[in-house]
């Protein structure tokens, strides 16, 4: 017989198939029966009521006394609350009955009871002398918990306690106690707990009283019968070296120290060992090499033959440990450290032959995540091995070590070696150019955890990188590594197809620092347009806002104009005018991000008219989202030169108040109109009150001329190429200008306003200025990638206003007692990313001083008409 079809299988309804969908019903009644169990009954909900009248004290003592325990423990969480309400009445009423219900309380109330207590505290609800009275004899009382947790509660809460009581209260009510808890007749658990409450008393009291009172209970414990004592008490003698000075930590704590390193138990010689690096500052040069060295050296030899964890805390220590004992390392000494640290840097990895995982035992796996913890300690402590080696010596000792932490066959390692990655970078300065290599090894790393952790400091670990480690402006060294922009590309599409979208908004904002070491081409052609795509196409929106803050100042920074001119073209037709309102949200953030990176003029020029005329948007986001941004809009306008946009901008605000029949959007539009109303006006001339924010924008349009500038000089280089003289005038204008060499030198675009007849007079005052600008042109293309943020953050988006170009290109400004209110012509107009061509939008420059009805008739138009037939233009 043929089986059935899946389609006939499908709508079998057979008594079979009857008796499987019963079988399934039953399991999930099964299912459902514990949650009807757990619903209360009329009589429980009637135990679990409290009279509503009664006050939270009166509430608190009666579910302390009659209620449950999940009631109970409810009024001890809110106890903190009671006390700052009322703290007589709390300490009077409800902290007895606290008492009384801790007696036979399980462990959740025990827990909340030392947070609550260690909260009253640090709170200060009430004076020391209170909480030492009221609560101290409650927390003593419970210390030796049968449950670890609950012990550990409230010797956490005790020794917070102990750094706030006076001298006397801790003498009488913790310490002369504690002679009687630390004997051997005690439990464990009593033992320990002492030990760590010597740790913590050491510090309060003098060294006469420690000697003679403490020191004799602590040599007790060190040796006490118990391991986990001794090995507990030896991690308090740090806490005990620095309460009782040098001199006796050298005769009493390094005694002890040195027996101890020298204990049966592992766990006690790892204590000793980690207790002696961490004092290594306490100790003279004749202790370090007379009796720390051979300690340290015996620890070392024997390490491979102990225990594994032992193993993990020497690899961690190890850096600190070479560097406390650099002073007193003979060369031999030197060597055998170093060969050392090589041998755990390949701990394990000889051990790999391809075996089949099902076939390991567990022993051997265990041991094999021990020397992946052993080799990514070596990674923690590469900077500190560095130093220790002279990072002149890096290529020699230490490469091809790094080489191996860098392709590590597992991620911790790769990971944490990433992470320090600009550490090494820094301390190898000129000789950064040698890890080259492994900085595209970790870029293309297959673990996105280790991209992570590079691209915090991708920004410095580049500027490093691109000026060989040296501060001085330089050829750009990235030039031989060829792999950084693959790289780079190559791991910004992992990122992206990943669904950690958290990298890849942190590495797209880190890629805001391209443009201070590699060319403007190689950003315009390998990330812009990735930019835009992912603008366009991806669908996590905090992703969106990275990419076209990144791209903003991509734009900012780019030399070519025509290059400019068409990232600003595509910006308002492909989002501003985009068919999805998804687009055209992101075009606000875009112009949001113009706002803040470049300076106002640019924006009115461009993007003020593309965006108000959102105004008109169909969806009611877009409307409601223009609205909020509409103040920041208004703060780039400056009277009289913007006059025109201002009253478009009234315009579209009308409009709006008038014609909006979205209730939500009509109500941020009343808000709106309010600040609009409140906000001043900037001014043509400085005014004291925005004296700062002015210069701050003065700064930003002198850089976005000064890319104008410099592209022409670099176009003047190539017209002249083959004529000496001319290369010599070349060369001195660049000079004049400090031209940095990490900028692109071809970029062949003809600048308007410049021509071959250009009058000696015009030459001379591009010279002048070009003179002027030298003081900050290292700023605007060296400074470092934070720098761009602080100048950002310090912009204000209200009532900043632009200062006028005119005083750069011409010996006078236009004068506010103008009868005509006329606006700056074209010759005055800034000349920073202006075209032949026009460009979608407007400018200061070519505003005349038309009346408000033809602004108003310009305003009426539709959006895609106003732009239509400039389309076409570059």
């Amino acid at each position: 017989m043929h089986p059935p079809p899946p389609l006939a299988a499908a709508m079998d309804f057979s008594q079979n198939s009857l008796f499987g969908y019963m079988e399934d019903l039953q399991e999930l009644t099964i299912i459902e029966r514990p949650v009807r169990r757990s619903l209360k009954t009329p009589e429980e909900i009637e135990r679990l009521t409290v009279d509503e009248d009664l006050s939270d004290i009166e509430r608190a003592v009666y579910l302390l006394s009659a209620g449950q325990d999940i009631q109970g423990t409810s009024v001890i969480a809110n106890l903190p609350f009671l006390m700052r309400q009322n703290p007589a009445e709390t300490l009077r009423r409800v902290l007895p009955k606290v008492r009384e219900a801790l007696h036979v309380a399980g462990v959740e109330m025990q827990l909340t009871a030392a947070v609550s207590f260690l909260t009253i505290l640090q709170e200060e609800s009430v004076s020391i002398h209170t909480y030492a009275h009221s609560f101290l004899q409650v927390i003593l009382l419970h210390l030796e918990h049968r449950d670890a947790g609950v012990s550990n509660a409230w010797l956490e809460t005790l020794l917070s306690v102990i750094d706030v009581l006076p001298k006397e209260t801790l003498r009488h009510e913790i310490l002369n106690p504690l002679v009687s808890k630390a004997q051997l007749s005690q439990t464990v658990q009593s033992r320990l707990v002492s030990c760590k409450i010597l740790g913590k008393l050491t510090n309060k009291f003098d060294a006469h009283a420690i000697k003679r009172e403490i020191l004799p209970l602590v040599k007790s414990l060190c040796q006490d019968v118990e391991y986990e004592v001794r090995s507990c008490m030896c991690r308090q003698l740090e806490n005990i070296a620095q309460g009782i000075g040098t001199e006796l930590t050298k005769s009493v704590v390094l005694p002890e120290l040195i027996e101890l390193s020298r204990d049966e138990g592992s766990s006690v010689r790892l204590a000793a060992f980690e207790t002696l690096v961490n004092l290594l500052d306490i100790f003279d040069t004749d202790d370090r090499s007379q009796t720390i060295l051979p300690l340290v050296k015996s620890f070392c030899e024997k390490s491979f033959k102990a225990d594994e964890s032992i193993l993990i805390s020497l690899s961690f220590h190890l850096g600190k440990l070479c560097h406390g004992l650099y002073g007193i390392f003979t060369p031999d000494q030197h060597l055998r450290f170093l060969e050392f640290y090589k041998k755990l840097c390949t701990l394990g990895l000889q051990q790999e032959n391809g075996h089949n995982e099902n076939q390991i035992s567990p022993q051997i796996l265990e041991q094999e995540k021990k020397y992946i913890s052993v080799r990514k300690n070596c990674a923690y402590n590469f900077p500190a091995m560095i130093v220790f080696v002279d990072p002149k010596n890096f290529h020699m000792e230490l490469y091809s070590t790094f080489f191996c932490l860098c392709h590590d066959p597992e991620v911790p390692v790769r990971y944490t070696i990433a992470i320090c990655f600009y550490e090494v970078s820094k301390l190898l300065n000129s000789g950064v150019y040698l890890i080259h290599k492994e900085l595209i090894t970790l870029l293309q790393d297959e673990s996105l955890e280790v991209l992570d952790a590079l691209i915090d400091h991708l920004p410095e670990i580049l500027e490093l990188m691109s000026t060989g480690g040296e501060s001085s402006v330089q050829e750009n060294k990235l030039s031989s590594l060829p792999d950084l922009i693959p790289a780079l590309t190559a791991a910004e599409q992992r990122a992206a197809a990943s669904l950690k979208w958290r990298t890849h908004e942190k590495l797209l904002q880190k890629y805001a620092c391209l443009p201070h070491v590699i060319s403007s081409d190689q950003i315009y052609y390998r990330f812009l347009q990735r930019m835009f795509t992912i603008m366009m196409t991806n669908n996590v929106l905090p992703v969106q806002k990275a990419a076209s803050r990144t791209l903003c100042i991509f734009l900012r920074y780019n030399r070519k104009q025509e290059q400019r001119h068409e990232v600003i073209q595509k910006l308002i037709e492909q989002l501003g005018q985009g068919k999805s309102y998804w687009n055209r949200l992101r075009f606000l953030d875009t112009c949001e991000f113009i706002i803040e990176i470049f300076s106002k003029s640019f924006f009115c020029k461009y993007f003020f008219l593309p965006a108000i005329e959102l105004t008109h948007d169909p969806v009611a986001n877009v409307r409601m989202k223009l609205c909020c941004l509409l103040p920041k809009v208004k703060s780039t306008l400056k009277i009289p030169a913007d006059k025109h946009l201002l009253q478009q901008l009234e315009m579209c605000v009308r409009k709006l108040l008038c014609q909006e029949k979205d209730k939500d959007v009509l109500a941020i539009v009343k808000r709106t109109v309010l600040e609009l109303d409140r906000m001043e006006m900037s001014m043509d001339a400085f005014q004291k009150k925005f004296y700062e924010k002015d210069l701050l924008d003065q700064e930003k349009e002198r850089e976005e001329l000064l890319l104008l500038e410099m592209e022409q000089l670099e176009k003047e280089k190539q017209q002249n190429d083959g004529r000496p003289m001319s290369d010599k005038t070349f060369e001195k204008k660049r000079r004049d200008t400090k031209t940095p060499t990490t900028l692109p030198k071809s970029i062949p675009v003809s600048v308007p306003g410049t021509s071959p007849g250009t009058s000696s007079t015009s030459k001379e005052i591009k010279k002048s200025k070009l003179i002027r600008s030298q003081s900050f042109n290292n700023q605007a293309f060296h400074a470092k990638y934070g720098s761009l943020d602080k100048c950002a953050s310090k912009t204000s988006a209200a009532a900043a206003y632009t200062p006028s170009v005119s005083g750069l290109a011409k010996t006078s400004m236009i004068s506010l007692s103008d009868d005509s209110f006329r606006t700056r012509n074209a010759s005055s107009a800034p000349s920073s990313f202006s075209s032949n061509t026009p460009l979608p939008g407007t400018s200061r420059g070519t505003g005349s001083s038309a009346d408000p009805k033809s602004s108003g008739s310009k305003d009426t138009q539709p959006r895609k008409a106003t732009l239509k037939s400039r389309k076409s233009n570059p």
